[in-house]
């Protein structure tokens, strides 16, 4: 792997959970000190989260950055700073009513939610660790009277290895999905997901990709790994993730307890030895 050159201006995209944060909701250890190093030497720094924007602008101000362009949703919203804050810049949407109906068939127990494009959301049951604030518990079939950004699965039954096995048996066919790092199955348009996100910023700011840096450690990081590394840019796994999303990273960092995204931007972005 070559080092990208710090002197160039980098683009860093970093996951929020499980690389900039832990599993208690701390952040990494050292991650703000290095993230305020690298914007001060001259940087960009954001995030690429399948959050919601409702949960990744608290991130921002822990991180005490304020990017032009945030990636939120798997890629599917993009929010562009402006002189009242945060709006939303470019959503995509898609009908969900295939996919909710050939899961419905085989998860009759889970728990449903789908986002809006102006990011309401609509829930069959609530949901632990899932903020639906300014939400609304609907039907399982009003989640399909409009047309969505994301949809949202959660089976308490079922871990992350019965997610996989389900996708493999029952084919989601024009969707993109992402399964999380507490099994949950998340569901955006077809062809849509952090990779496409970014590449809407970095052509909005006139960012070379090649001078960019993706960090994370989810399956749901593949599509910004492949931008990033296809464009000649540096795709980061963190120590924990799973031999799948490491296999497609140009490198592995330690894992998130012991401080990897500090770590690696001290060294590439930085310089720092």
């Amino acid at each position: 792997m070559t080092r990208p050159n710090a002197a160039r201006r980098q683009l860093i995209a970093l996951d929020v959970d499980g690389t900039v944060l832990l599993e208690d909701g701390t952040p990494s250890p050292d991650v703000v000190e290095a993230v305020r190093d690298a914007v001060a030497a001259g940087h960009v720094v954001t995030l690429a989260t399948g959050r919601s924007w409702r949960a990744t602008a608290p991130v921002l101000d822990l991180l005490d950055i304020a990017p032009e362009f945030v990636v939120s949703a798997n890629g599917a919203t993009v929010y562009r700073r402006d002189d009242e804050g945060y709006s939303r810049f470019h959503t995509e949407t898609f009908d969900p009513t295939p996919a909710l109906s050939l899961l419905r068939e085989h998860l009759p127990q889970a728990h449903y939610m789908v986002e809006l494009g102006d990011g309401t959301r609509l829930f069959t049951e609530e949901m632990e660790h899932w903020n639906v604030d300014q939400g609304y518990q609907v039907s399982f079939d009003d989640l399909s009277a409009q047309e969505v950004s994301r949809v949202v699965v959660i089976s308490p039954e079922h871990d992350e290895a019965d997610f996989v096995q389900l996708i493999a048996d029952i084919g989601l066919n024009q969707v993109s999905y992402a399964i999380g790092w507490t099994a949950w199955l998340d569901i955006a348009p077809q062809g849509v997901d952090k990779g496409t996100g970014l590449a809407l910023v970095a052509e909005q700011m006139g960012q070379d990709p090649a001078d960019t840096i993706v960090i994370g450690d989810g399956r749901n990081d593949l599509g910004m790994f492949s931008w990033a590394r296809e464009n000649g840019g540096t795709a980061v796994a963190m120590g924990q993730a799973p031999d799948e999303v490491r296999s497609a990273a140009s490198i592995v960092t330690m894992d998130v307890e012991r401080g990897g995204v500090a770590h690696v931007i001290r060294r590439i972005a930085l310089g720092e030895d």
